[in-house]
Order: structure tokens, then sequence, then C-alpha cells
């Protein structure tokens, strides 16, 4: 079951993300003091008494100018209020009734669905419903004097948006695949998000920093849900300046790190960067699992080379990242696009893979007995006594030795790779601690350390 829809309408700079965040208790929308930082729908759930439902943010509108992403943006505003079963139209209490605000009212009034009158920015309860009574003159009912910062009348809103949302059942959880798409700006990552989704969920634009907020979308296939989180193109720091941009990359930071699988998304006509490494590297430090696709792969033009040519140069330059599968992709086209969501389900699954201690310790016993662990010129040589699974998300391997030092990065690489041939682990970093005798003593001898009784 689809939870009901409240669209969240209203001219730029009223305070709508503000309120979104108070009615979802989550602060998750970017919120500057800038007109257009919010542009595509953003959804968040949200429930009031016994009702669930989604709060859809909605970009700012403006009628009268059809400059830059306006006419996008009425366009993304317009099937938020397609799907919704009410909304609620914000307005601002200390500047007044405007000509925008009536323009809109206008509009509103032509639609189907049930409107609400938020009067925001009315902190003074006592002044609020001064403020809030100059917007009687709308012709949408009641005004109700709100404050999305302090919360005050927000109650009384939802006891009246609750009249027109169905109730709530009871309805089997499905555990979900939480999957980021992150990249540099313009390499197509709101196209693929509208190629899964099937329809404009996202502003597609050639202007670089269309996305600004991470933008949450949940798509099934096959019994299984994905919640694909669209972010904001990433560049390199120096040329980020503060404000909607830098929110918008740390919330795209933030995806990657709740994220189960990230789709790293690449320009097949730019090929991998100095930024898209960058980025791979975050990844894996992150321990997300991962996906690397090559969007617009339809532009390419192409011979019997072509494609080991550019895995070949994926390989080279992303080589920190080779247990990463790679597809070529054309959002614009929808080729290959929905063989991505099994490449995700395999990463998933192995990012969240468990093997045991023996299982372990036999990998680890058959690529000792091919390659013995180094001896340095003193005679010392590394001793590998057993290992065992830690952690999963990513999976951690302990491997309890002689004494770390003993191992150099070309027998530790090689360990990593006995245990990708042997047992997978296609997807997903593996991380291994390779843990001395000493350290284990000290452990042990440590008076914080907890005693049997």
């Amino acid at each position: 079951m689809s939870l009901p829809v409240v669209a969240i309408i209203g001219r730029p700079n009223v305070g709508k993300s503000t309120l979104v965040n108070r009615l979802s208790g989550m602060m998750e929308s970017i919120v500057h003091d800038e007109p257009g930082v919010t542009r595509d729908r953003t959804y968040r759930e949200a429930f009031w008494r016994d009702r669930d439902f989604l709060v859809v943010d909605t970009g700012g509108l403006v009628f009268d100018d059809d400059t830059e992403f306006l006419p996008l943006i009425r366009e993304q505003a317009l099937m938020a209020l397609a799907e919704a079963s009410a909304a609620i139209f914000v307005v601002d209490g200390q500047a007044g009734p405007t000509t925008a605000d009536e323009t809109i009212a206008s509009w509103l009034r032509q639609q189907s669905v049930p409107i609400l009158l938020a009067v925001n920015k009315c902190e003074s309860p006592e002044q609020g419903l001064i403020q809030a009574a100059e917007f009687w003159n709308l012709g949408l009912g009641e005004p109700f004097p709100v404050s999305g910062i302090h919360g005050n009348g927000t109650g009384e809103l939802l006891d009246q948006l609750v009249v027109y949302l169905p109730e709530t059942t009871e309805v089997e959880a499905i555990e979900e695949i939480k999957v980021a798409i992150v990249g540099r700006p313009n390499v197509g990552k709101s196209s693929l998000l509208n190629a899964f989704v099937g329809e404009s969920r996202a502003i597609v634009s050639p202007i670089s920093g269309t996305t600004r907020d991470t933008i949450d979308m949940v798509v099934e296939r096959k019994e299984q849900r994905y919640r694909l989180i669209d972010t904001a193109g990433i560049r390199k720091k120096k040329q980020v300046e503060y404000g909607p941009e830098f929110f918008g990359i740390n919330r795209a930071f933030k995806a990657i790190r709740r994220a189960d699988v990230v789709l790293l998304v690449i320009d097949a006509l730019d090929g991998v960067t100095e930024q898209d490494q960058k980025l791979a590297g975050r990844i894996a430090e992150d321990g997300r699992a991962c996906v690397i696709v090559v969007n617009k792969w339809d532009a390419v033009e192409k011979d019997s080379y072509t494609i080991y040519d550019s895995e070949n140069h994926l390989k080279d330059r992303l080589h920190f990242t080779d247990w990463a599968e790679t597809i070529h992709v054309s959002a614009l086209t929808g080729q290959r696009v929905e063989k991505i969501l099994e490449l995700v389900n395999t990463a998933a699954e192995q990012h969240k893979r468990r093997v045991s201690t023996s299982v372990v310790n036999e990998v680890l016993e058959e690529a000792i007995g091919w390659h013995t662990p180094p001896t340095t010129r003193q005679g010392r040589q590394g001793k590998i006594y057993y290992g065992t699974q830690v952690t999963a998300q990513p999976p951690a391997i302990a491997l309890f030795v002689n004494d770390p030092k003993l191992f150099n990065d070309n027998y530790r690489r090689y360990i990593e790779r006995q245990f990708r041939q042997q047992l997978g682990f296609t997807g997903t970093p593996i991380r291994f601690f390779w843990r001395g005798k000493k350290l284990r003593e000290a452990e042990r001898n440590s008076p914080n350390r907890a005693t049997r009784v």
C-alpha cells in the first residue's frame, strides 16, 4: 500500500522546506535564505494521530517568469498536486499577502485537491492571528497561523489535514535496499532516477547544479523494494561556495553513508576524471557496496573494441574499486537501465554476507599453501594462526598473526585476492584487521577488560 501524499505549495522563500522539516520531524530538506533552493519534488514520511502520509516539498512557484528552471519547477509542483490527497499552500505572514500569493491562490482554486492555507513565520501566537487574518481574501478558507521554526500552530493545521487523508492500514514491512546515486554534475544522475521511476520525478537540465537536495524515491521490482536517493553533483571542494550547493554536497556524502549500495555514475564521453576517482575512494573508505554505471553510452561512437577499451580504462583509473561491477547504460534511451538493479541485488547481498570461521580458515590454509608469508633479512617469518569474520556491511575479517609488521602490502593484497577468488564478495569492499600477538596479550591484561563471573 502506498502512503497518501500531501503537497506543500507556495512562492519562493515563504518557508516551505522549514515547514516540511517540522511536519516530518527530520531536518532533511535544505533551508537557506535564497530563492530557488528547492527545485525537485522531495518526499518525507510523516504521521499525525493515526495517519501516516508523505509530505512532498516543491520548488517556489513563479508564474510571471519563464527563465532558467521556473517552468520545470511549475511542472514538478503540478505533478505533486496530481498525486496528492491534500495540499498545504504556504504564505509568509510577516510579508503579508502579495500579488504572487494571489496568483497562486487563483491557480489552486481551479485544482480538485483540497487546499489548506498555512500562514508561516507567525512566531508570536498573539500577532499570528492578526497576520493570518490578512489572508482571508485569498478565498481558500480559514488561514492557519503557524511557525515552521518553532512549531506553533502546526497541531491545529494537522488536525484539519487528517480529515482529508485515508485511514492507515497495517501493511507487512518490506525490506528496502537503499541505493544512492552519486557522481559529478551533469553525468545523468537525475535522468537515471527518472528512468527507474518512469516519470519526471527529478528536474533534468544541461545546467550544472540543477539538483541541490537529495531526492528519495521508492520503486519495486519483483517484490523487492529499492529506495533510490538522487544527490547533488559533487564538484571539487575549492569550486564550491558556501550556500545551497555546499549543503547539497554534504547531503550527498550523508547519502553515501546511509546507503546499502552506491551507484557511481560516470560520463562515458568524459571518461574517469580525478573527481570520479576521489568519489570512488570515498565510497570504499565508507565501506559501501558499489556499482559503477557508465552513462551516455548511446552518445559514444563505437567499433568492436570500444567496450573493451572502456573497461580497461575503468580498471586502470579505478583499480582500488576493482571489486565493483561495471555496466554501460543510457538513461536517455533506457538501454540496460533495469539490469542495474540486478547488480544492486548482488552487491547488497554480498555486502551483508557472513561466512563461517571454518570457511575463512580453509581459504587461509590454501592461500598460505600456494604462497607462504615473506621472511625478513633477519630470518623472521610472518605466521597467520587463524582468521574469523567479525562484522558485515561491509564484511570484515580479523586475521590473528604473530606480528602484523611482517606482512607487506603485496602479501596483504594477495590474501584479499584469494578471498575474493574463493568466496566472491562481488560489489563490496572487504576489510582486513591484522592482529598481532602483543596486541592480544595487551587486551587480555587490560584492567578494563571484562572478567567472567
